[in-house]
């Protein structure tokens, strides 16, 4: 693909952490199996917000509230931009969706241990102090910039 042609998707990512025991909401994606925090594409007419709290609500059936940025993230061999969230949760009842065969909460540790990296490390930035992050990756790995 030439790169006048070339478009970039962007999508949202929600890392929901339980304040009572700092679990980690994580589901098990029906298209390829991974562990990753829930998310999905931003749609042209919704705030990057509002979009992460209608992609957690869609595939966990938790309801949440963005808390802060927590970084940018780029798939550079798919040109997907994911803008992380923080967030918390507010109510609803973990349940599974045509996206998510599992929906768990694990401790962070579990959760980036079971992610791939360029998953995983967007809950260590989460935790992590400062930020936002950039980040860069293949889909699976972080990429030197």
């Amino acid at each position: 693909m030439s790169s006048h042609t070339a478009l970039h998707s962007v999508s949202v990512t929600g890392v929901v952490i339980r304040p009572s025991d700092g679990k980690v909401l994580v589901i098990k994606r029906a298209d390829d199996g991974r562990w990753v925090p829930p998310g999905g594409v931003l749609e042209l007419d919704e705030t990057p917000e509002s979009a992460v709290v209608r992609e957690v609500r869609e595939e966990t059936g938790v309801d949440v509230t963005p808390v802060r940025l927590v970084g940018v993230y780029k798939n550079m061999k798919l040109g997907v931009v994911s803008l992380a969230f923080l967030c918390e949760p507010i109510g609803g009842q973990e349940q599974t969706s045509e996206e998510a065969t599992v929906v768990s909460w694990l401790t962070p540790e579990e959760a980036m241990e079971a992610a791939p990296e360029a998953r995983g490390v967007r809950i260590s930035d989460a935790l992590a102090e400062g930020g936002p992050f950039v980040r860069v990756h293949d889909g699976t790995w972080l990429l030197l910039e």
